[in-house]
């Protein structure tokens, strides 16, 4: 089945050194009223709209309406967030909100893997399409592999270490993270969008993506932080916000 994905802006390359765009700190190719043609696991076809859906008339089309489509985020984190930080199950009544180093001397496998699901199902809710390892525990490696999520080696160094290190590289590095898991798990909240992206949404490429909220701003757009209305992986549509 071809999926037709509409939005008011579409951005298949923020890294890219292309065309101006309209987007507030991007010089990347773009459209306006864009649309991304989705077959099985797929991208089939990227650009306005209105020449996409007359290419393909029998097309399912999800309008995102006022909203930014891009490539998915990558979290640079993901070990923190998955190896050290637990994600509480809202059954055990301690809240939902991610605690910092609660896995830290956990022998446990099962209460890793518990865990790391149900923290990537909240990056998803990031736009978040590939996550940062490496991963020591097996049942994490696991709960990546099962989510869909693009696996990454992991940087290492200033991704782990934290807004307030005294390590001087890392303080000037803009890709020091905060620990503050609430503020780790949404890439937008401390990068740009061209540095915050996982690859392109390309003809022929795997179909990853998300949509986010935008704010108009004098210039041009930009994504909003604090999540967003749909996140793609390979195709599906693996989360919108209700």
């Amino acid at each position: 089945m071809l999926t037709l994905h509409r939005a008011e802006f579409l951005l298949p390359d923020p890294a890219g050194p292309t065309d101006p765009a309209g987007l507030t700190g991007s010089t990347a190719l773009s459209f306006a009223d864009g649309a991304v043609v989705v077959r099985g696991e797929l991208v089939e076809a990227v650009g306005p709209y209105a020449e996409l859906a007359a290419a393909h008339p029998s097309a399912r089309v999800r309008d995102w309406g006022r909203a930014l489509l891009a490539p998915g985020l990558r979290n640079p984190c993901g070990q923190r967030l998955l190896e050290r930080d637990y994600h509480p199950d809202p059954r055990e009544e301690i809240g939902v909100e991610p605690v910092v180093d609660g896995l830290v001397g956990c022998a446990d496998e099962t209460r890793y893997g518990a865990s790391a699901r149900r923290g990537l199902q909240r990056m998803l809710g990031y736009g978040v399409t590939a996550v940062a390892g490496p991963f020591a525990r097996a049942a994490v490696r696991t709960a990546v592999a099962r989510s869909g999520l693009v696996a990454l080696p992991g940087a290492g160094g200033p991704l782990e270490s934290g807004a307030g290190s005294l390590d001087p590289v890392v303080a000037l590095d803009p890709l020091a993270v905060p620990m503050d898991p609430l503020v780790a798990l949404d890439p937008l909240a401390v990068l740009p969008l061209a540095r915050a992206v996982y690859g392109r949404v390309a003809a022929g490429g795997r179909a990853d993506f998300a949509v986010f909220p935008v704010a108009v701003e004098e210039g041009g757009v930009r994504p909003v932080a604090g999540g967003c209305l749909a996140t793609v992986l390979g195709g599906r549509l693996v989360y919108r916000r209700r």
